[in-house]
């Protein structure tokens, strides 16, 4: 080869690399939706946009938040919080439009959106939320049979007990009017085996907030594909007896509800169930992905590399299929829980 014929080469090939480093930078992002505003966790405005954040950070996402036509504040179960009630909706309020804000659950709604426009659709509302008009049901329904993503966090699945699509798609729920009628308690229990119990009995219990132990049922699945066996969440509520009809469904994980841990103060007939309770499922709905996270009770919760981890990876497989997210180096270890701060 000619020192000419060289020079031509390498430009050539400068030039061809530089063409396809361009088409990767410039690779389009999945769309997210997170759809917030009635929830009975007065946070919500918070950990919208902590989420939203944690998901842009991948590079992964654009992502954008639709707040319900009448928003609702929520509760401040914890009086000792410093932050007023509606604190949050001030510093985290939406500018794009004007909406409603009521000290109450709203009772119906209207909302309609088409779903069709994004890749995954985030849900931050909570119990009590205004059941959608069946035209909107439909619409989701249809989104999801069709290949839609889906992502359900923590008071989200305390939503909807009525709707019987709904109850599929997240696969368990908790509280929202379920009975034994919308299907078992599922659990693994001691011995490590999958139990479905159909025992009529009450829809959804947690204790008082804790740290606990994650443990990971199938590894093998892309969301929990290289996380360690076991891992230290940081403090959260941990949520049991949730009922639904399981069907399509994997665990991804698992944490231990002690039975005096676990029961709730204000409920002393209630006990915890003693058994190995979901925490983290993937769900198949016709052609649609739904990744269901049953943490994120207040923003320190939302701040849990865990959580963090987690949600960005589930997003990723409920809009695609597939993680492409590598493990972070300060995942917690079954020792030591570890924590981002948010602040902004």
């Amino acid at each position: 080869m000619t020192i000419l014929s060289w020079i031509f080469s390498f430009l050539l090939l400068s030039n061809l690399g530089g063409t396809l480093e361009k088409e990767i930078v410039e690779a389009p992002k999945m769309k997210a939706l997170i759809i917030d505003g009635q929830n009975n966790h007065y946070v919500w405005p918070k950990t919208t946009m902590m989420m939203k954040d944690y998901l842009e950070e991948t590079g992964l996402f654009e992502v954008s938040v639709y707040r319900m036509d009448s928003v609702w504040l929520g509760i401040k179960y914890n009086q000792s919080q410093p932050e007023p009630l509606r604190s949050f909706i001030e510093t985290y309020a939406l500018h794009d439009k004007t909406y409603g804000i009521s000290d109450k659950p709203i009772i119906t709604s209207k909302f309609s959106l088409d779903f069709s426009k994004y890749d995954v659709v985030i849900s931050n509302l909570g119990a009590s939320a205004a059941l959608w008009p069946v035209e909107t049901q439909k619409s989701f329904e249809k989104y999801l049979s069709n290949g839609g993503g889906f992502v359900v966090v923590h008071a989200a699945n305390n939503a909807w007990g009525e709707w019987d699509e709904f109850n599929k798609m997240i696969g368990l729920g908790a509280w929202g009017g379920r009975n034994s009628q919308t299907g078992p308690y599922v659990f693994y229990n001691k011995e490590g085996k999958l139990e479905k119990d159909a025992t009529e009995g009450i829809c959804g219990s947690h204790g008082a907030e804790f740290e606990f132990v994650v443990t990971t049922r199938a590894p093998e699945h892309p969301i929990m594909k290289g996380l360690p066996k076991e891992w230290l969440h940081s403090k959260d509520e941990l949520y049991e007896r949730m009922r639904g009809p399981f069907e399509n469904a994997t665990i991804l994980a698992t944490a231990y509800s002690d039975v005096e841990g676990n029961s709730p103060p204000w409920n002393p007939r209630v006990k915890g169930m003693g058994q190995n309770v979901p925490i983290l499922m993937a769900i198949n709905y016709g052609k649609g992905r739904v990744f269901h996270t049953t943490l994120g009770h207040f923003d320190y919760s939302v701040e849990s590399v865990g959580f963090i981890t987690t949600l960005q990876r589930g997003a990723e497989w409920a809009a695609s299929g597939k993680v492409t997210q590598k493990v972070p180096k300060d995942f917690p270890t079954e020792k030591a829980s570890v924590s981002r701060k948010w602040a902004k």
